[in-house]
């Protein structure tokens, strides 16, 4: 399919909630966008990737992982998601973002999450996950609710980080993915 270029900080669709998806009226456009989204993802070897990453306002997000300690491959698709439970143990491990490239930060998530949505094919489903999975469905989550990663930082590492925020920001701006050849990356 289709590289697309990633928004980067700074641009207004990324602190807006997205559109709910009505899955019978969007069902013939899904498979092309999913399919551009998956190809951007391994293009840029990330985790998780969100519709309004690729400027698109709606409730769609991807995650493409291996799960060594399972022996498991993971290609989700999640529309409409919604956490409808959390763990109770919080933790706090660098957290890296496509919009942010290069950027990790401290971030503190729930080890676990129990995530309603529906799949690829309109089906209602349920996951259960737990550690780097769990995580990057809270991150993709938030990101379909307006709330990046640096939203989740205490406010005096917020004011400690805004001077390299505007400095990545200038050179953020020129990038883009949909533009650069494989090796670039």
């Amino acid at each position: 399919m289709a590289i697309r270029r990633i928004v980067k900080y700074g641009e207004s669709i990324l602190n807006k909630k997205t559109k709910k998806i009505d899955y019978k009226e969007m069902k013939n456009e899904l498979d092309n966008i999913i399919a551009d989204m998956f190809d951007t993802l391994n293009f840029t070897h990330g985790v998780g990737l969100s519709a309004n990453q690729i400027g698109l306002d709606i409730q769609l997000s991807i995650i493409s992982m291996e799960d060594k300690e399972k022996n498991k491959n993971y290609n989700i698709v999640i529309i409409n998601p919604q956490i409808v439970s959390y763990g109770e143990e919080i933790i706090e491990e660098d957290e890296g973002c496509l919009s942010f490239p290069g950027l990790f930060i401290k971030v503190k998530r729930h080890t676990s999450v129990v995530v309603r949505a529906l799949n690829q094919k309109g089906i209602p489903i349920e996951i259960k996950a737990s550690g780097l999975l769990a995580k990057a469905l809270q991150h993709e989550i938030d990101h379909l609710n307006g709330i990046t990663f640096i939203k989740r930082i205490p406010i005096a590492q917020k004011i400690k980080l805004k001077p390299t925020l505007l400095k990545l920001k200038k050179q953020w701006k020129n990038i883009d993915e949909s533009k650069m050849k494989p090796e670039v990356m």
